[in-house]
């Protein structure tokens, strides 16, 4: 058998491609999850959650989102809210991160194959070294979770004593940083998320810097750690990234201070309107009333949503950089250049196109369902397209809609939640096998647009 032969042979073997492989093991951890959840010791009653409340907790919780349809503290018994955090740190990585990362301590060799999966599950940008990068993601992901859990711990073990303190740190500080959304603190109010500690500065800017950290992305991260504070030396997705987070979190926080928490105390107003803009791109935490923002404040809650957070990260949303990528190229339109430039380099047109086809994909989905759940339930459009806008970015704050939603509804959020944590790429080439894909080209003829 000669060498084509045989990678020929190899080829037909592999029944899934990379990106079945990423889908299917989310849905796998999603019903492991939902099974899980479903027991009676998951609940604090002790009884059996019903199936498709069990299922949309364990699809919020594996996609890092955090919209529930019960109290995380109230309803779930210590055994559930584990599987739930489980989940969450799971989901946070990706489900493909943790599994190679288990076969490689138990001393199995990972191939080329396995590898280019793993590639494609963190949007890395190469496949060499790649499992030295995993290393570097885990171990940078529990030292920065075990950090802010130790910060956490004198807050939190004051107000609830020294076990369940230690407890609500650790949860806290996973699902802050992988962007999970989910929070213990119903034993105050329930679905009251971090309310009573939004005047603590402290607690906020904690949390604050977790959701930045998770939601930035690794292979910022590596930059960062290779070659300090020298920017220069960054690569491209790098500083796009810090530039476009920068822009995305003080300009809006700028807005709320202005035209909604005029009504708090000074230091206050300044830290929610800094955790307003941080947590809306897909963190799920509030620290003040969100139906009491006014529309123009609920429409820029829900473009932050959509944008979400970094490629390689625990966030979802269509990523800064597809924000970033679609700007500059109405910029390159708008001064007549050919090419799409940033930081004295030329962006691909095949990235140009990836993120035009991304923001349609979320703008039609996410309009679509708005519509959808607005017939469904008899809802104001505004108060629909902010809860689809927190489903499909991954974000989980919600206007109080969630818990009364019907099944029908509900299963449109957790699509457009599962949608919004793979990626619309992922699903459209996990569709399309690769032997479908024509690379011959019609004749050219020209169009006019706008």
């Amino acid at each position: 058998m000669n060498q084509k032969d045989y990678k020929e042979k190899r080829r037909k073997r592999r029944v899934f491609s990379t990106f079945q492989i990423i889908i299917l093991s989310f849905m796998v951890l999603i019903l492991v999850g939902t099974a899980l959840l479903m027991l009676p010791i998951s609940s604090r009653s002790g009884q059996v959650t019903p199936a498709s409340e069990a299922m949309f907790t364990a699809v919020s919780a594996t996609c890092v989102t955090g919209l529930i349809v019960h109290d995380t503290a109230t309803y779930w018994s210590v055994f559930g809210q584990t599987v739930i955090l489980i989940m969450i740190q799971i989901g946070g990585l990706g489900v493909i991160t943790i599994g190679l990362a288990i076969l490689r301590v138990s001393g199995r060799k990972i191939g080329l194959w396995q590898r280019s999966t793993m590639q494609e599950s963190i949007s890395a940008p190469k496949v060499g070294g790649i499992i030295r990068f995993i290393g570097f993601m885990i171990k940078g992901t529990l030292i920065i979770e075990a950090i802010g859990a130790l910060l956490l711990a004198p807050v939190f073990c004051k107000d609830f004593g020294f076990f369940k303190g230690l407890w609500y740190a650790v949860f806290h500080s996973v699902s802050a940083f992988c962007n999970g959304g989910f929070d213990l603190m119903g034993v105050r109010e329930k679905f009251s998320s971090l309310t009573s500690y939004s005047a603590n500065i402290y607690v906020n800017i904690i949390i604050m810097l977790l959701i930045v950290f998770g939601g930035i992305g690794f292979l910022v991260w590596s930059d960062v750690v290779n070659y300090k504070f020298r920017f220069r030396k960054y690569s491209l997705q790098s500083k796009v990234v810090i530039v476009t987070s920068l822009v995305l979190i003080i300009l809006p926080a700028i807005y709320f201070y202005l035209y909604e928490y005029s009504d708090l105390a000074s230091k206050e107003r300044i830290i929610s309107s800094m955790f307003q803009s941080v947590t809306a791109r897909t963190a799920g935490f509030n620290s003040q009333d969100l139906a009491q923002m006014d529309s123009s404040g609920t429409v820029i809650m829900i473009i932050l949503m959509i944008i979400g957070g970094s490629p390689g990260s625990t966030a979802g949303g269509m990523k800064t950089t597809t924000f970033a990528v679609l700007f500059l190229s109405a910029i390159a339109v708008f001064r007549r250049k050919n090419d799409v430039q940033c930081f004295k380099r030329r962006i691909s047109d095949e990235a140009v196109r990836d993120a035009g086809a991304i923001l349609f994909i979320y703008l039609l989905l996410f309009l679509v369902s708005a519509i959808a759940i607005s017939r469904i339930e008899s809802m104001p459009l505004l108060t629909c397209l902010f809860e689809t806008g927190s489903a499909i970015g991954t974000v989980g704050v919600t206007l109080g809609i969630t818990t009364k939603l019907s099944l029908v509804s509900r299963i449109i959020i957790m699509l457009l939640m599962f949608f919004g944590r793979v990626g619309g790429l992922t699903l459209i080439y996990a569709a399309i096998p690769s032997s479908d894909i024509q690379n011959s080209r019609m004749p050219l003829e020209n169009i006019s647009v706008g």
